[in-house]
């Protein structure tokens, strides 16, 4: 098994295990002031708090950077390949396909 390439952990997203709301720096959090690019370390870990349930900054846990593919490392080499899809290819495959289906859908109309 190969070995993943170390990424900067300064670029790595945190999820809030009381929420799941998960803090990305590429993103910050506009609501309360976090300018994007701010790594997670940089953040006071006295006055940050969620913006959704309001948990403070140790109620978060490091889930890699936006590249790596969700789930359990052990899980990835199951399923057809979906497991290994990080989670904006899942939402094109599910959504595309929803909108698939509904064209689908709306050409029977063509039929007669």
């Amino acid at each position: 098994m190969e070995a993943a390439p170390e990424s900067d952990p300064r670029t790595h997203r945190f999820e809030c295990r009381s929420c799941g709301y998960v803090y990305d720096p590429d993103e910050g959090v506009k609501k309360v002031g976090i300018e994007a690019g701010t790594a997670f370390e940089d953040l006071d870990p006295a006055g940050f708090r969620c913006p959704v349930c309001r948990s403070r900054k140790p109620a978060f846990r490091d889930i890699g950077p936006r590249e790596k593919a969700s789930g359990f490392e052990e899980n990835l080499n199951f399923g057809i390949g979906v497991n290994r899809m990080t989670p904006g290819q899942k939402n094109v495959l599910i959504f595309g396909g929803l909108a698939l289906g509904f064209a689908f859908f709306l050409s029977l109309y063509s039929l007669r």
